[in-house]
């Protein structure tokens, strides 16, 4: 065999692995899907994938809102509080005053952002600043709301209730959740820029782009999307409760590195996130439909992320040689 062959060769398998490392999330996504229609073929039906995948929308939502805060490099342990706090927010100021309501969200976002900026300009560790953050969230929520309860708004009813038709009304707004995420953080210069914050923070500088001003904005969509995600949980519960979404932080985090996003070079993907919330919603879904308890359902979602993280060392190795 001559050198260049060789190389050629090597090139083909290392391009061959990469392609397969970057199609996991969809693998991932087919090897959970293929065991429940085998044991339960109706979840391919109208109603049964509506029904599995009823909370898609606020996990991919919330999830989008860490990948967010991951694209610079941080964490957010306080997502699941945020949403929690958004839900109580629209059970009460937004139901009874809605002027309110939309002034405390707007807040919220803006708070978010604030955090984002004072975590660059001090250099604080986001874990920190973010841990403390969720009892603050937890506390307000309590204030606002002691006890579970409240209304959700009719219209936020209405809208996440509305049956699209043909395909399942969570798999199309997934699919549009993701599309849009998808150009606006990937295909635009402005994603583009604001991502750099990640990739390459010293190149930002010579360019002079600003760092505070990229980590604010990325904290601010994190933000807004936090509140999406709170509002649609809450138009599907019709009602909130102060740890009503706590353990979104895990599964954000969890659903951003099985799509593909990793912890450093703000290497993220918005697709692949978005297919690693709904794999790990369908598989908590099945086994909560199946009856079995709810610990087993995080022991097979960690499962989950464990064999691909797994598989995709595996590949990145196989890379490298």
């Amino acid at each position: 065999m001559t050198p260049a062959r060789s190389t050629v060769e090597r090139f083909t398998v290392q391009n061959t692995q990469a392609r397969l490392r970057a199609l996991l999330p969809a693998i991932s996504l087919i090897a959970v899907l293929v065991p429940i229609v085998i044991m339960q073929p109706a979840v391919m039906s109208y109603f049964g994938s509506s029904l599995l995948l009823n909370l898609a929308v606020p996990i991919v939502l919330a999830t989008l809102a860490q990948l967010a805060i991951i694209t610079v490099n941080d964490l957010d342990l306080s997502i699941g509080s945020f949403v929690s706090l958004v839900a109580c927010i629209g059970a009460t100021l937004l139901a009874k005053e809605p002027w309110l309501g939309v002034l405390a969200l707007v807040g919220c976002v803006l708070a978010y952002a604030a955090v984002g900026a004072l975590i660059e300009l001090r250099q604080i560790p986001s874990i920190v600043v973010t841990l403390g953050l969720s009892f603050v969230w937890s506390g307000l929520a309590i204030v606002l709301l002691p006890s579970p309860g409240g209304t959700s708004p009719g219209w936020l009813g209405t809208a996440m209730n509305y049956q699209t038709p043909l395909i399942a009304a969570p798999i199309v707004w997934s699919v549009v959740i993701a599309i849009i995420g998808h150009v606006l953080l990937m295909r635009t210069s402005a994603g583009v820029r604001i991502r750099g914050a990640g990739g390459n923070p010293r190149a930002m500088r010579r360019f002079g782009w600003s760092l505070v001003r990229s980590k604010a904005t990325l904290y601010g969509i994190a933000g807004i999307f936090g509140v999406l995600s709170g509002l649609s949980l809450l138009g599907l519960t019709t009602s909130a409760d102060a740890n009503l979404a706590l353990r979104y932080t895990l599964l954000s985090i969890a659903a951003v590195i099985l799509g593909g996003g990793e912890f450093i070079g703000g290497r993220v993907s918005v697709i692949g996130a978005v297919l690693g919330a709904i794999t790990l919603t369908l598989a908590a879904s099945f086994l909560a439909f199946l009856n079995i308890s709810a610990d087993w359902q995080v022991g097979m979602q960690g499962a989950i992320l464990i064999i691909v993280l797994s598989l995709r060392v595996l590949l990145q190795r196989g890379e490298r040689q």
